[in-house]
């Protein structure tokens, strides 16, 4: 219980979940803690930081004062990485937290940001996307989960899916080949959407954006078996978009479904990270400008990466035996 209890001494963004998610606890001390999220800890302080208008940071995808700066012809330098503090990032962030989506804080926001949100690419509206599927991807998991109109934007996911049974973002510049980043962030939509009750029915394209990963056990090319990108072997938190093989597993964990074969790889990778204290490290932190830190950075234990790792684990050792 040491591991658990170091758990339930994080934020109630933690800790409802390690409830419902590790310790089973019944669904009104799990709904106790989960309210905590809107008025205490990292959600109440994301909260407090919202603009009048609804959004954070005055954009979309980025801050205003990055798109004045395009605008006025003055190229930003990202080399540090992109700031993740605007408002999809932190919508995300907040359905990570587990804001209740029937919360008043939740309500009101997603008002707002369907009133008065609009995407830098072309002035979109926000519930209706832009035109990179992992940013797509991203929305329609807010979207579905706060429950704003997003039938349109999951229809369009749909014919933007590649003919190996993924997405990629470069694809209307002429990718033809699906990337892992942006299919993990359509899939996380799709299956929040389908779980919602969405009016478009996304199975069949879900299943097939799951085996492409699968096809490739989660880490590996298809044609030569290496793995391409040594970052997805690193646990992050938050994935922002990019993948790993921890969030891909916890993914596949969040269906309910009977593990299929193919994550045992994926699966032992985890195993292989546990630290002799039963904690995993955060590893791979995306740089960038964020409202406030979440952890204790790199290296160390990470509350985060650790519950993901748990009830990975409780997942897939709970699977039939042959």
């Amino acid at each position: 219980m040491e591991v658990i209890d170091w758990l339930m001494d994080g934020d109630p963004a933690i800790r409802w979940q390690v409830l419902r998610d590790l310790l089973r606890a019944p669904a009104d001390q799990v709904a106790t803690e989960r309210a905590r999220v809107e008025t205490e800890g990292w959600g109440a302080r994301l909260l407090a930081l919202r603009d009048l208008d609804g959004q954070w940071d005055g954009g979309a995808c980025f801050p205003r004062r990055i798109v004045d700066a395009w605008q006025a012809g003055i190229h930003p330098d990202f080399s540090h990485g992109q700031p993740w503090t605007a408002t999809l990032p932190t919508l995300v962030l907040l359905r990570d937290l587990g804001l209740d989506p029937q919360s008043p804080a939740a309500r009101d926001t997603i008002s707002r940001v369907a009133a008065n949100c609009r995407w830098e690419h072309d002035d979109e509206a926000f519930f209706d996307g832009e035109v990179e599927p992992c940013i797509n991807g991203r929305t329609l998991t807010i979207g579905a989960y706060f429950g704003a109109d997003v039938d349109t934007l999951a229809s369009g996911l749909l014919d933007e899916q590649l003919t190996d049974g993924g997405w990629n973002c470069e694809r209307e510049n002429g990718a033809t080949v699906s990337s892992f980043d942006s299919t993990i962030c359509v899939l996380e939509g799709l299956r929040e959407y389908e779980s919602s009750g969405g009016k478009v029915p996304v199975a069949d394209s879900r299943r097939r954006g799951e085996e492409y990963l699968l096809e490739r056990h989660l880490l590996r090319r298809k044609s030569t078996g290496e793995v391409p990108v040594e970052g997805w072997l690193q646990f992050s938190w938050p994935p922002r978009w990019h993948y790993d093989v921890l969030r891909a597993l916890d993914y596949f964990r969040s269906g309910g479904e009977e593990p299929d074969g193919r994550v045992a790889e994926g699966v032992q990778l985890v195993l292989d990270k546990r630290r002799p204290d039963g904690t995993w490290l955060l590893e791979n932190t995306h740089p960038g400008e964020t409202h406030f830190e979440l952890e204790d950075g790199d290296g160390r234990p990470s509350r985060w990466n650790t519950l993901r790792a748990l009830r990975v684990l409780d997942w897939f050792e709970a699977r039939p035996r042959p």
